[in-house]
């Protein structure tokens, strides 16, 4: 099962797609924002062409947990997407993901242009890994070879 997750700016969506087994999240591209109808076009395409199932986007909180006006502008970007796809679309608190991963890019001394160009899919990327391991913390563990079983069966 595919997952993908997005990172909904002002100006740009940065996409990343999980792998096939839902363990990984890889960052693929970023989507320049034209219109809300240009951007579920493209975002659908992305889904179509890597047989997503699910969609997880980043909503940005504030750090007291507040819902301001850029979670605001998240969630009802949730609503068109669920409405437009059909599909499973669930939010995640992505407070500081963008400044995450502009930390490690200035570290591993990434120029300012080139931040530029990969930091919205890498904080997608980001944001599905978080979505990701949190998920695979709350599925139990199933035994190789078969169903799990409990004792009594």
């Amino acid at each position: 099962m595919r997952v993908m997750g997005l990172d909904v700016g002002k100006k740009r969506i940065g996409v990343a797609v999980s792998d096939e087994l839902g363990i990984t999240a890889q960052p693929l591209k970023h989507i320049n924002r034209a219109s809300i109808d240009k951007d579920m076009e493209e975002i659908l395409s992305v889904a179509d062409d890597y047989a997503v199932e699910k969609i997880i986007v980043g909503v940005p909180y504030n750090m007291d947990g507040s819902v301001g006006p850029q979670a605001r502008a998240a969630v009802k970007f949730m609503e068109a997407l669920r409405e437009k796809t059909g599909k499973y679309v669930e939010g995640w608190d992505e407070r500081l993901s963008t400044v995450a991963v502009e930390r490690v890019l200035i570290e591993g001394d990434v120029s300012r242009g080139k931040r530029k160009g990969v930091v919205d899919k890498l904080a997608a990327a980001y944001i599905l890994q978080g979505w990701l391991e949190r998920r695979s913390c709350r599925e139990p563990a199933r035994p190789a070879g078969g169903p799990s079983r409990t004792a009594g069966e």
